[in-house]
């Protein structure tokens, strides 16, 4: 049968329309937790004088922020805003924020609350005159990314002045499927790791904050939790249908957030972990290193990723200006992709093939792995599943405190 030109179109166009009410109808039904207070007429918060602690990916699905739709809402007593590590309006660069100011915007007060815990950061919520704590930043799933710090500090914070704390929760863009790779050891907690959590949680912040309250908090605070609606564990980001804001200045996509949990871990070492680049943590190299390295990590046919051998020049930070040779990571099935054994493989494969290669002089390798041990099994000549198999049952032992925890199915 000959296929008329104005038959393939009718035809396709046909197929097009009974796919679209499906998809349609499946993201109006997922809602973030900002979503579903809004549409509650902001009950949780009715009576009471609300400071949030967001950046800007605290946004709706028409990219406002939902500082400036809950400040136009008279249901809604919005008084001040809490600025985490780059600021609430993302101004400042890692390792920075943007101090005490009036927000132009909506000339309400932002406080500053990046590195402050205890009694310093209560204090600040005092001042603010606030009587709720509101928080919602979307995270990335790693344990060394700080955002998940902030809602403890917070938590903590507001147990200690005596306010109310409620998350608003967004989801675990890498899926909330399983918790990955070593648990951290409490002698080795600084602010990209408080608490002993698996390198990849597997969680959103609202479980994160249920578990916080329920395991760690010396006095759980007053705790609400605004749950999304439509969110399936195996959901990655793309089926939220919710725009991505970089939650940071290197998470530039999703993509990112994907394989950040394993190759962050290049901060600790002399490589480049790709910052100045327009793909951080997918690029990683350095001066000397060449194609062996890619031809080493993809020799271990690892699921889901294959490497090809890059040269690029970071605009800053490790190696600014040079041109230098590594790999890309290339993750065809996401599904299937483990970040965390694949950035183990590849600390172990560069160390291998790179005669060059060295840990950071101040071990910031053991801040971000949680214990010695990864850096002096490599040391020792230890392979990639020696690595892995030694963190096992650390790992069980928080997949089981994990699991009462979890709301989405």
């Amino acid at each position: 049968m000959r296929l008329s030109r104005r038959t393939l179109l009718t035809a396709t166009t046909a197929a097009a329309a009974s796919l679209t009410p499906t998809t349609a109808e499946a993201r109006r039904h997922r809602r973030t937790g900002f979503e579903n207070l809004a549409a509650s007429g902001y009950e949780p918060l009715r009576g009471q004088r609300v400071g949030i602690v967001t950046n800007p990916t605290g946004i709706t699905r028409d990219v406002r922020h939902i500082v400036d739709v809950m400040h136009a809402d008279a249901q809604v007593d919005l008084r001040a805003v809490f600025g985490p590590e780059h600021g609430f309006r993302g101004t400042a660069q890692a390792g920075g924020s943007e101090g005490r100011y009036d927000d132009p915007a909506t000339g309400l007060p932002v406080y500053d609350t990046y590195l402050k815990s205890g009694r310093p950061l209560a204090d600040i919520f005092t001042a603010s005159g606030v009587d709720t704590v509101v928080f919602d930043i979307q995270d990335v799933g790693a344990r060394f990314y700080t955002y998940i710090w902030t809602l403890y500090d917070c938590m903590e914070a507001a147990q200690l002045a005596g306010k109310r704390f409620v998350v608003l929760d967004r989801p675990n863009p890498v899926t909330g499927r399983a918790a990955l790779g070593p648990v951290l050891h409490k002698e080795f907690a600084t602010f990209v790791g408080r608490q002993p959590i698996s390198q990849a949680h597997g969680m959103t912040v609202a479980e994160l904050a249920r578990l916080f309250n329920g395991e760690f908090l010396t006095e759980p605070v007053p705790l609400e939790t605004v749950p999304m609606s439509g969110w399936k564990r195996s959901d990655f980001y793309d089926a939220s249908g919710l725009p991505w804001v970089p939650p940071s200045p290197n998470m530039p996509t999703p993509e990112t957030a994907l394989v950040y949990s394993g190759t962050c871990l290049f901060e600790g070492t002399n490589l480049s972990e790709g910052r100045g680049t327009t793909r951080p943590f997918e690029l990683l190299g350095a001066e000397g290193v060449d194609r062996r390295w890619a031809a080493a990590a993809n020799g271990l046919a690892l699921p889901g990723v294959r490497f090809r051998e890059a040269y690029f020049a970071p605009t800053f930070s490790k190696f600014q200006g040079k041109t230098i040779g590594g790999v890309q990571v290339h993750v065809h099935d996401r599904a299937a992709f483990d970040p965390v054994r694949t950035g183990i493989a590849l600390l172990v494969t560069a160390k291998q093939v790179w005669s060059g290669f060295a840990w950071r002089p101040d071990n910031w390798i053991d801040k971000l792995t949680g214990s010695a041990r990864v850096r002096t099994m490599i040391d020792a000549g230890a392979d990639t599943d020696e690595v892995v198999a030694g963190w096992q049952e650390d790992l069980a032992a928080f997949r089981r405190m994990r699991r009462k925890y979890l709301h989405y199915r």
